[in-house]
């Protein structure tokens, strides 16, 4: 009889328990479905490796800690990002701080957020068996580009600064065919090829580089990417808006400490149809890009006004911008 008891005990304890785990399911579905608030997001590109930290972020239930769900929008072109989030369509796009400057200088009211990547990505790029050597070789040489007007500054500078005259490059706009131009020989360089991505595609394929970095040659130490809002957004979701930071900072540390799971994560999101991904591609790219995302005395996501005062300094001088923004109203801090 005593065993029966405690047989009878030891069921219901596990009906107990059970009917609570279900509650709990039933209390998280809840939550998910009708508490969560949604926030919509846009890349810069298709799924890749310093969006790594994001896509932890979500199969780590960061966001939903935060009362957050994520929907990742893709962009059809380069401008889609910041054009969506000053129209508030988004509510936070992916961009570039040269970007958002120029955008300012016009009188669209975008702000950044945060800083992603802290120096330019974007270099100079040749193949190693050119005779270029030095940025003042560049002049009879033709440079190809992607048509996004920031590399025309920037080239214009790189070249100056090594006591090179602009008006002897010739840059022609070619999409984003970087690779394809250069292997083929359709140009001599190109600007706006990415150190972490272009760079490593060219050598798995057998193709040798060089490169100018634009820092070495008088281009200010601008923000890569960087995420932006429209001014009535944060207004409106400064909340939302840090609890997205407070989760996504979550992914970052998480990247950081475990970069081989994080890229795991990244490459069960990729969107293979139309942006495959090559393992160890995307591998030497996360080993670029981390010592990019954060720096002494810079947390991952900070941004300074002495940076963002030299970045429109040099845009006004290479007349890319004709108008200097306030710089307090091109950015807030959100680093906690």
């Amino acid at each position: 009889m005593k065993k029966k008891m405690v047989f009878i005990a030891v069921v219901l304890t596990c009906l107990i328990l059970a009917a609570c785990g279900k509650n709990k399911e039933e209390v998280n579905s809840n939550k998910s479905d009708n508490e969560l608030q949604k926030f919509d997001i846009m890349l810069d590109w298709y799924p890749n490796a310093v969006h790594s930290y994001l896509y932890t972020a979500i199969e780590k239930g960061y966001f939903e800690e935060e009362g957050l769900k994520i929907n990742i929008r893709f962009p059809a072109n380069t401008t889609d990002p910041i054009n969506l989030a000053a129209t508030g369509d988004i509510d936070l796009g992916i961009s570039y701080q040269p970007d958002v400057i120029a955008a300012r200088a016009e009188g669209v009211s975008v702000k950044s957020v945060a800083a992603i990547v802290r120096n330019p990505l974007n270099h100079i790029v040749f193949l190693k068996d050119s005779d270029i050597k030095r940025p003042k070789d560049l002049e009879g040489k033709t440079v190809g580009w992607p048509g996004i007007p920031v590399n025309e500054p920037l080239v214009k500078t790189i070249v100056e600064s090594d006591g090179g005259n602009m008006s002897k490059v010739k840059m022609t706009d070619i999409g984003f065919e970087l690779n394809t131009a250069i292997a083929s020989k359709r140009v001599d360089a190109v600007s706006g090829a990415f150190i972490n991505h272009e760079v490593p595609v060219l050598a798995s394929e057998g193709i040798e580089t060089n490169h100018f970095n634009p820092v070495d040659y008088g281009v200010p130490s601008y923000y890569e990417l960087l995420f932006v809002t429209n001014d009535d957004t944060w207004k409106r979701k400064e909340d939302e808006i840090r609890a997205f930071w407070r989760a996504a900072s979550k992914g970052y540390e998480f990247m950081k400490d475990h970069p081989d799971e994080a890229l795991d994560i990244l490459l069960k999101n990729q969107d293979a149809e139309n942006f495959p991904l090559n393992e160890e591609v995307e591998k030497k790219s996360l080993t670029e890009l981390l010592p990019r995302m954060e720096a002494e005395n810079e947390a991952f996501g900070s941004q300074s006004e002495d940076l963002w005062e030299e970045v429109i300094q040099w845009l006004a001088e290479t007349k890319y911008i004709q108008d200097e923004p306030d710089k307090k109203e091109l950015f807030v801090n959100i680093v906690e």
